[in-house]
């Protein structure tokens, strides 16, 4: 390739918190082979491959540090708002919500981060998000509500265990007891490679993404969409528990008649 060329294909490969987290480590001493264990398996080669074309010296960190800075700030810069609706009958005029979901899912390069009160299967992303997550190069992240999943009387929605077998090898966190309270997770989003943020009023159900009023806002604009996803990062381990993947499909998910208790 190219080496005028080196720089445009890894800004099209990575997003601007990768190219970040690869600098920072390439920054604080690490070799390329530690710092890219940030970047998504199945691009790591290509990622070093052309890394490795930026500079093989014992200048090289420095200048590859430099490339993934311009990278980090060329797309730190936002480009858009679109509002987006879903109404009975098609009425809404401002853009279809539902296919716009499933758009954006299908699209996505590198990470989506899923934020929903509940999941259902017949909402338009329970086969778009399984597709994703079983696309080697993008990584999948749940974050769910475990009473509404998992709570007495739930029949009709997925448990918190069924979206993770479903999502395999997506991670699923399930909100949990903080400070003897039992913590609710309502907070709806999507997030597409560290880019794009979809804030709704919908939860991810037929119902909510076809025959109600509901609403939402298309952002992109990665430092925001960055700060939205790092915020949930930051407090899993307080507010969250992962959800442990079944040893096999015939293992028994919580029962959706048992009330859940957090551990």
């Amino acid at each position: 390739m190219d080496e005028a060329h080196v720089p445009r294909r890894l800004g099209q490969l990575l997003t601007g918190t990768v190219a970040k987290d690869i600098a920072d480590r390439l920054a604080d001493g690490d070799t390329l082979t530690a710092a890219l264990k940030v970047v998504a398996a199945g691009q790591r080669a290509e990622v070093r491959r052309l890394l490795t074309a930026v500079a093989d010296s014992a200048e090289a960190a420095h200048q590859q540090v430099l490339v993934l800075r311009a990278i980090e700030g060329a797309r730190a810069l936002p480009t858009s708002v679109s509002p987006l609706w879903t109404m009975p009958g098609h009425l809404a005029r401002s853009g279809p919500l539902t296919t716009s979901v499933t758009r954006l899912l299908d699209s996505a390069r590198h990470t989506i981060t899923c934020s929903t009160f509940n999941l259902q299967r017949s909402s338009a992303i329970w086969t778009s998000l399984r597709e994703a997550a079983q696309r080697v190069d993008v990584a999948v992240r749940i974050y769910m509500d475990t009473r509404a999943a998992d709570g007495a009387g739930r029949t009709r929605s997925p448990t918190t265990a069924e979206v993770a077998a479903h999502l395999a090898p997506a991670e699923v966190w399930r909100t949990r007891e903080f400070d003897g309270t039992y913590v609710r997770h309502h907070a709806k989003f999507l997030a597409i490679d560290h880019r794009l943020l979809l804030v709704t009023s919908a939860n991810f159900s037929w119902s909510a993404e076809n025959n109600n009023v509901e609403f939402g806002i298309l952002i992109d604009d990665p430092s925001l969409t960055e700060a939205v996803e790092r915020e949930l990062r930051d407090i899993e381990g307080a507010l969250y528990e992962r959800v442990p993947l079944q040893p096999s499909r015939s293992a028994t998910p919580p029962g959706r008649d048992q009330r859940y208790r957090p551990s």
